[in-house]
């Protein structure tokens, strides 16, 4: 075959019609033995020789396009794609000029192109021949390798030719890399016109045309050491890292994803903080968990040019060694702050030797892969330090994040900054993205975020191991930055790396580019791309740059932003190129969605206007620099005043002890909240924490009707929760969005969506009260801190020597006459409030609800505020007739006017009454942001995010308000949104649409109401900040709805909260400062508490059961009061044991006498009366263990017992259900299986199992436990942030003997099928499965359905739908127990509940 071609080879050049075409043809075979395929031809004649070559060439791939500038573009794109040149074909003269910009940019930024230029022969310059220019070194010092070929002749060695390219491509890609210049000179025939030419010029080729290598191989030495001869220098090098104490690495423009895993693994062994470019692809990273952010091995710093806007971070920040890798930085800020910071070391490693050190401060400068500076530190034993810098840096980067985030997605336009937070989900698999410059490339560089990504399988590796992410490769021109060429460029890059790319560009840099569509059009070799433009319609960039400022609007538009009006959908239509316009988000994620599935070529236009797009950058960027610098003063304290021991006791903050309180306390009246209840006493938790030196916080857990939950579940989550929390080190940051719930994740190892709101609510209001405490303040400040915005004396309307408070306001429950409503009305009026909210709906018709309206205005005047709640009690007609008879009487809003969701925008447009929202966003799904967005209509006026609470009383109280009647608001109660985060975040979002927000409660004690008053305090002081940052006039106080404290008839505590009218004030309000005191003088009332829970201690003990050949020595956990009828028994898993079970055994002890086992071979139970004859005679299969357990419930109680499973000890449970029903009562069963129904399954099983076995008694417990674990049924296990530490439980079994033996006898494969018993099950059996688990919910839905369609039972018996239930555990896996245990403790007790009824 070699053979066969080189004939080929020798015969093609031989035929060439003249030497031309000889020459032409040796060029490009010689190019293609390189590797060098793809070539981008212009047209021209000059050129003819080498275009009929390369497109005869039977391994070439080719493309045209007229314009060359475009042309050398795409040239570019497809280097920076494929790593390896393309070959340019040009005709002479300005064809060869129009590729100089391409060409600068290669140059500046390492990628490789080849040129192959024509030119007129000699005699034919300087003569005024047509075409003919001075082009040798025509891109003088731009390009690595000049020749000036000669034109084609017989009588020179056509090795000459050869040599020539080899050279050329030899100095292209070697370091440093860039394009390289042949000027190739031809005479006429310029086509395959005969013209005799002599093969001796083809003398010397014969070992070329034998084979399919290059003339002249380029060989490189390959050095042992990472860095040749430098040894002493790395030495140094490894040496300033170790004694490294604020280390940053500084990851700056990548191209490969090998590099990017190497920099990946380089963090890991650093342990430093990560600032990526946007260009390294690893800002644009693909997570492959389903928890990004939490508990990450390595800390990137994705916002660090956002953090830097704040100066007081500038001035903290302060690396002592920063190790860049790579060369590029697109941050200007960033490049100012290293200009400033002066570490006493910077290290820059890249693969070519230029100087890239704009500011100057590069120490060490080393010229290698990154692979290999990751190797040489590997090498070395690089201590993992922790420290408190590391640590506020990513608490910081969270906050700025947090900010962000928030900005972008509450902003209900279409925004620049939105479009490149997002836009990473239009890179599905693995796609790439290529940027473009000028603002686009910032944008992204600011706001652009990692993204999940959900085609990537983990299942089958320890994901534990290895980086939790993947870099998703990202691409542009920042050589020299040009705005030209840049379209050409992406769908050249699209080519070389042959993956789905998307672009994005801005409309100048389109318009400059938009010859580039002709190559769009044409899809050789080459997956659909997507180009999105950004059009505002000019150069928006110079918007936020200083020269916006001085200059006038005229200038800037004419001049700088070049505003246009050319009609971009017009351009892809002349192209034949699909164009779609997109104004609003969801037609943004629509049209991302529709192009990927239908894998088109696209342009997506993204319509926007510079003015406000300049507005919404300047407001993030003030935003961002009020978070950081707050946050960073709260994290650092006050270090004027604070000792070295006040700061390190602000940073121990762990939780040494724990209990809450059940309190009853009496009501003046009784409540209602669409459920008649008649007691006059309210009931909930009061939580107590505590650290060293008595530092001590309270909260308190008070569910009514309105919460999801009950005073029992509550109660149940608090007993599970206090287990977990006890020594847990407290890392909160109050308010930042993600802390809590990240805490409540990391270091409970529960996801915060399984927390109940008010539990979760409870929990934060102690940990705050806790940091408070701790510091030695006011709550107020802990969450206001002292930044100076916030202390204005011009923004907050206070002064440090009053005493700053909060208004209250009041409901009123419309019963009565006209004249007893206005009364009562009056007597609030006179009491100090200044609103009231009235319930309406509840008369027999609008008009008479209206007619109690008009007479308070008659009696009490305009002095009041009125607002009303229907309750959606009315029809669409009903409302309209309310509301044409209260037109006219400034009802502050009408709340629920109408039943119909869809009516409620035709209630505002047609009557003309500001609404609120209450009932319609209770059922709506997603973040608070995505709740609101869709009710920004100006006519709703405020949005109710709780249901609401009426009383009978006539001189009730109640939440909500503000004076301002032209303001929106929105009412939030913590308790049921979920605690202080998610509420701030709430009142945020209203703020920023120019909103009030109120604050409520719901009948909380005086402990509840002391923390939400400060809490108020605080989200009116946001909303000052807010207020001036964005520059319109604040609403001035807001009343706040914590009217709930006048049914405290009794309280928790001793002393009592003050709430009055203060002397100077306009309403009625409590004291922040009263409210401080309050908390911190809490002496709780000890007749008002029912009982009191610190923590339970299990009883354990061993019990002897004996078997045939061995007896059983089994160690015994238990909870809960021995004389309880409800017993439960738990029993564990492979490799498990009883303390598996603790936390959920304290959460039930209150309902059942709970008991935990640890099984044969596991843990602290033995296997005792054995010898080596008869050990083998040792049955432990999941019979003989069922029977063993059965002996040891007759030996625990004479009662039944409900039998608790998982994965093993679940088909031990179903066997007890199935074969000892007089002792069972009921079975719960864990991600459990009847077994395997076919026999070869059986025996296929047996052997795994007894293999297993072996690898255990062979390899030992550490490394049996590793292979176990690196399964694919723990895949979602291994994501759990409690793992390694669960990992560690399973060493400390007492006899590996005794294991390998039960995974031997207990296997699946020897068990007996249960699936035809299942027929004859009796006793009630509760199925569990995780909803990641597949495998074990299909065998789960299976039993359930087999289950109920086998056999009939009699009349008196349990229908088979109550014999058997299914419920699956959401953000869990097979290891359902661990993973999420809340619903599981849940699900438990309210099967043992159904069990017991009569």
């Amino acid at each position: 075959d070699l053979r066969s071609e080189s004939n080929k080879t020798e015969s093609s050049i031989k035929s060439c019609s003249n030497i031309n075409s000889a020459w032409a043809s040796l060029i490009v075979e010689e190019c293609v033995r390189l590797g060098f395929t793809y070539f981008c031809i212009a047209p021209g004649s000059r050129s003819s020789p080498l275009a009929l070559s390369a497109t005869g060439h039977p391994l070439t791939t080719c493309i045209s396009c007229y314009d060359e500038r475009s042309l050398g573009f795409h040239a570019l794109g497809y280097g920076r794609g494929s790593r390896k040149p393309a070959i340019v074909i040009t005709s002479s003269g300005t064809a060869v000029s129009n590729l100089l910009p391409s060409v600068v940019e290669a140059s500046q930024d390492f990628v490789p192109v080849i040129l192959l230029t024509a030119d007129r022969p000699p005699e034919l310059h300087d003569t005024g021949a047509n075409q003919a220019i001075n082009q040798v070194n025509h891109f003088s010092n731009f390009v690595r390798y000049f020749f000036n070929l000669p034109p084609p002749g017989d009588q020179i060695y056509a090795r000459m030719v050869l040599t020539t390219i080899d050279s050329a491509a030899y100095n292209a890609m070697q370091a440093p890399q860039g394009p390289v210049h042949i000027n190739c000179a031809f005479r006429e025939p310029l086509d395959h016109s005969n013209q005799n030419w002599s093969f001796d010029c083809l003398r010397g080729l014969d070992r070329w045309f034998r084979n399919d290598e290059p003339y002249t191989r380029y060989l490189e030495m390959k050095m042992v050491s990472a860095f040749g001869n430098y040894s002493c220098s790395v030495i140094e090098v490894q040496d300033i890292i170790k004694k490294a104490k604020q280390g940053l690495l500084l990851v700056g423009a990548i191209h490969k994803e090998d590099d990017m895993w190497a920099v990946a693994l380089l963090a890991r062994q650093l342990s430093w903080p990560v600032a990526a470019d946007i260009l390294s692809g690893l800002r644009m990273r693909k997570v492959l968990n389903s928890f990004p952010g939490f508990d990450k091995s390595i800390l990137f710093i994705d916002q660090i040019d956002q953090i830097l806007l704040s100066d007081s971070v500038k001035s903290w920040i302060n690396p002592d060694v920063i190790v860049q890798i790579g060369s590029r930085i697109t941050s200007k800020r960033m490049e100012m702050f290293l200009e400033s910071c002066f570490p006493s070391s910077y290290i820059l490693i890249d693969t070519h030797p230029c100087r890239h050190d704009p500011s100057h401060v590069v120490t060490h400068r080393i010229q290698t892969s990154v692979a290999d500076f990751a190797a040489s530190l590997c090498q070395c034993n690089l201590e993992r330090k922790t420290s408190r810098w590391k640590d506020i840096l990513m608490v910081l980067n969270s906050a700025v994040s947090q900010e962000i985030m928030f900005h972008v997605h509450a902003e209900f336009l279409l925004t620049e900054p939105y479009v490149a937070h997002v836009i990473g989900e239009a890179l599905y698999g693995d796609a790439a993205m290529f940027v473009g410059n000028s603002m686009v490339i910032r944008d992204l560089n600011m706001f652009g975020k990692g993204w999940l990504d959900h085609t990537t399988n983990g299942d089958n590796m320890m994901m534990h191991n290895i980086p939790d992410f993947i870099g998703a490769t990202v691409s542009g021109n920042r050589g020299a930055s040009g705005i030209d060429g840049l379209l050409s460029t992406a769908i050249g890059f699209a080519v070389g790396s042959n993956k789905h790319v998307c672009c994005v560009v801005g409309d100048v840099s389109f318009l400059h580019d938009t010859n580039g569509l002709s190559l769009l059009n044409q899809r050789a070799q080459r997956k659909p791309m997507t180009v999105i433009v950004i059009n505002n319609h000019g150069g928006a960039i110079f918007s936020l740059l200083p020269v916006a400022k001085t200059a006038s609007p005229q200038i800037l538009q004419k001049y700088f932003y070049t505003s246009h009006d050319i009609s971009i959908s017009k351009l892809c239509d002349a192209h034949r190129v699909k164009h779609f316009l997109v104004q609003t988000k969801a037609e943004l994620h629509d049209t991302l969605v529709k192009t990927h599935a239908e894998h088109l070529d696209c342009v997506v236009e993204v319509e926007n206007q510079i003015d406000e797009n300049a507005n919404f950058h300047r407001t993030i960027s003030m935003f961002v620099d009020n978070t950081a610098t707050h946050y960073l003063e709260y994290l650092l304290g006050d270090l004027y005043s604070s000792t070295t021991s006040d700061l390190d006791r602000m940073y121990n903050t762990k939780i040494h002890a724990i209990e809450y309180m059940l309190y009853r306390i009496q009501l003046s009246a009784p409540r209602t909240s669409g459920i008649s209840d008649s007691s006059c006493f309210h009931e909930g938790f009061i939580l107590k924490l505590r650290m060293d030196d008595n530092i001590v916080g309270f909260g308190e857990v008070a569910p009514i009707e309105i919460h999801q939950e009950d005073i029992i579940d509550v109660e149940e989550q608090l007993r599970f929760l206090f287990h977990r929390v006890k020594d847990c080190e407290l890392d909160v940051v109050p308010l930042l969005r993600g802390s809590f719930s990240n805490w409540i994740w990391t270091s409970i190892g529960i996801p915060p969506s399984s927390v109940f709101p008010s539990v979760k609510c409870g929990l934060e209001m102690a940990i705050l009260n806790l940091l408070a405490s701790q510091r030695k303040c006011r709550l107020s400040e802990i969450l206001t801190g002292s930044n100076p915005l916030l202390r204005d004396q011009s923004l907050v309307e206070y002064n440090q020597n009053s005493s700053a408070g909060i208004h209250i306001c009041a409901l009123l429950d419309s019963d009565g006459t006209p004249m007893e409503v206005a009364l009562a009305v009056t007597k609030l009026v006179d009491e100090g409030f200044t609103t009231v909210k009235l319930k309406v709906g509840r008369r027999a018709s609008p008009a008479e609800d209206a007619a109690v309206i008009q007479k308070i205005r008659e009696v009490v005047g305009y002095k009041i505020n009125i607002r009303a709640d229907a309750n959606r009690k009315w029809t669409y007609k009903q409302a309209i007739e309310f509301g044409s008879r209260v037109k006219s009487l400034c009802l502050q809003y009408i709340e629920e006017p109408v039943s119909s969701v869809h009516d409620l925008i035709k209630f505002c447009e047609n009557s003309g009454l500001p609404v609120a929202l209450d009932e319609s966003i209770d059922n709506l799904k997603g973040g608070p942001i995505q709740k609101l967005h869709q009710f920004v209509h100006p006519g709703i006026v405020a949005v109710v995010s709780t249901n609401s609470v009426s009383y009978f009383s006539s001189f009730s109280f109640h939440f909500y308000i503000s004076p301002c009647f032209h303001l929106d608001g929105q009412v939030i109660k913590p308790s049921v949104v979920g605690g202080f985060e998610n509420a701030a975040h709430i009142a945020k979002w209203a703020h920023m649409h120019d909103k009030m927000a109120i604050i409520s409660s719901a009948y909380e004690s005086s402990v509840g109401l002391a923390t939400y008053i400060q809490f108020a305090y605080y989200v009116d002081r946001q909303h000052d900040l807010i207020s001036r940052l964005k520059r319109y006039d604040s609403c001035g106080t807001v009343a706040h709805g914590f009217g709930t404290y006048q049914w405290l008839t009794e309280d928790v505590s001793e002393q009592k909260l003050k709430i009055l009218v203060p002397p100077l004030g306009d309403g009625m309000g409590a004291s922040v400062e009263d409210a401080h005191g309050y908390l911190h003088h809490l002496n709780i009332n000890d007749e008002k508490i029912e009982k009191t829970y610190s923590e339970e201690k299990l009883n354990s003990y061993s019990i002897q059961v004996d078997g045939d050949h061995f007896s059983y020595v089994v160690k015994v956990q238990e909870a809960g009061d021995c004389t309880n009828d409800k017993v439960v028994l738990f029993l564990h898993g492979f490799l498990g044991t009883s303390e598996d079970w603790t936390p959920m055994m304290k959460a039930l002890s209150p309902s059942a006498r709970v008991i935990a086992v640890d099984l044969p071979g596991h843990g602290e139970s033995q296997i005792l009366q054995r010898d080596d004859e008869n050990f083998n005679q040792i049955s432990l299969t999941i019979q003989s263990v069922a029977d063993l357990l059965l002996k040891l419930i007759c030996n625990i109680t004479d009662g039944e017992v409900v039998v608790v499973g998982y994965s093993m000890g679940a088909r031990i449970a179903l066997q007890m259900i199935l074969n000892e029903n007089h002792k069972i009562s009921g079975a719960v069963l864990i991600s459990g299986s009847p077994g395997l129904r076919h026999e070869a399954s059986r025996r296929r099983r047996t052997a795994i199992d007894k293999s297993r076995a072996q690898f255990l008694l062979t390899y030992g417990l550490e490394c049996f436990i590793k292979t176990w674990y690196s399964g694919k049924m723990w895949t979602s296990l291994r994501e759990h942030p409690q793992f390694d530490s669960l990992v560690r439980t399973r060493r400390k079994h007492s006899n590996i003997t005794d294991l390998s033996k039960v995974l031997a006898d207990s296997s699946i494969g020897r068990q007996k099928s249960l699936w035809e018993d299942l027929k004859h099950l009796e006793k009630p059996v509760l199925i569990v499965a995780g909803e990641k688990d597949v495998k074990f919910k299909e065998i789960a839905e299976r039993m359930c359905s087999e289950t109920r369609e086998y056999g009939e039972r009699e009349a008196d018996c349990r229908s088979n739908q109550e014999l058997c239930e299914m419920i699956v555990v959401p953000e869990s896996g097979h290891a359902v127990h661990v993973e999420n245990p809340l619903p599981l403790v849940r699900a438990l007790r309210k099967f043992l509940v159904r069990l017991h009824q009569p």
